[in-house]
C-alpha cells in the first residue's frame, strides 16, 4: 500500500507544534483562518493555503497574519498575546491590506517587495506592534512567494538566518534591518537556488536548520 504524499515542502524537516486551545482563546473570531489545521501541527503548506485564499479574496489580511504568526511563534507561550496586540492595532485590517497590496500580483517585482517591506517597517506606515522584521518577513514570504517561478522571491530573515548568512549575501551581522539588505539577501538566495536547482526558500530553510554548506 502506497504512503500518502508528505505535507512537507522540499527542505522542510518537520511541522510547527502549536497549542490550539490557547490560540483559540486569544484570537478574535474574525481573525481565525478558515480551514486551519485542528490537530496542533502546522506545515508551511497550511499557511500557504491561507495566503492563496487571501489572494483570491477569500481570506482577510488579519486571517493571513494570524496563520503566519501561529506558525511563526509555534509553542512559545507569549505568541498568542503578542499576536493579539498586533491584531488590535489594525482592527479592520486596512494597514495590513495597504502593506501587502503589491504582493497579490502573479509575480511581485522588486519594487513591490521593497514597498511592502518598507511599509511594515515604517512606524508612520503599516508597522504593527510586536511585528518586527523577523516576523513580518515571514508574512511577506507567505504572501508573496511564487513557487516554481524562480528569481528573487520574498524570504524569511530572522536573527537565526541572519547570523548564518555569508558576507557575500549582503546583510551585516548588526543589521539595521533596512530593505536594501533584505533585497540583497533575496538576490543572493535566488542565485544560490539557481546554481543548485532548488527553490529559494530551500536556501532559507537550510540556513535556519544550520545545514548550509
Amino acid at each position: 500500500m502506497s504512503q500518502p504524499p508528505s505535507p512537507a515542502l522540499p527542505g522542510e524537516l518537520k511541522p510547527v507544534t502549536i497549542h490550539l486551545d490557547r490560540w483559540r482563546e486569544a484570537l478574535p473570531p474574525d481573525a481565525w483562518p478558515d480551514g486551519f489545521p485542528e490537530a496542533g501541527e502546522v506545515w508551511r503548506r497550511d499557511v500557504f493555503a491561507v495566503a492563496d485564499a487571501w489572494r483570491a479574496g477569500e481570506a482577510t489580511p488579519r486571517q493571513l497574519l494570524s496563520a503566519v504568526l501561529m506558525w511563526g511563534y509555534g509553542p512559545i507561550g507569549y505568541g498568542p498575546w503578542r499576536t493579539l496586540r498586533s491584531l488590535e492595532s489594525d482592527p479592520d485590517g486596512k494597514r495590513l491590506a495597504h502593506a501587502l497590496d503589491g504582493l497579490r500580483a502573479p509575480a511581485p517585482d522588486e519594487d513591490a517587495l521593497r514597498a511592502a517591506y518598507q511599509r511594515l517597517r515604517d512606524p508612520k506606515g503599516s508597522r504593527l506592534p510586536r511585528l518586527g522584521p523577523g516576523l513580518f518577513t515571514k508574512l511577506l514570504y507567505f504572501a508573496g512567494y511564487r513557487r516554481g517561478v524562480g528569481g528573487r522571491q520574498p524570504l524569511i530573515l530572522d536573527t537565526v538566518v541572519r547570523g548564518r548568512l555569508p558576507v557575500e549575501a549582503g546583510v551585516r551581522r548588526e543589521s539595521g534591518w533596512v530593505s536594501e539588505e533584505w533585497l540583497a539577501y533575496l538576490g543572493w538566495a535566488a542565485d544560490q537556488a539557481h546554481r543548485r536547482g532548488t527553490e529559494p526558500d530551500e536556501v532559507e530553510m537550510a540556513l535556519f536548520h544550520d545545514r548550509w554548506a
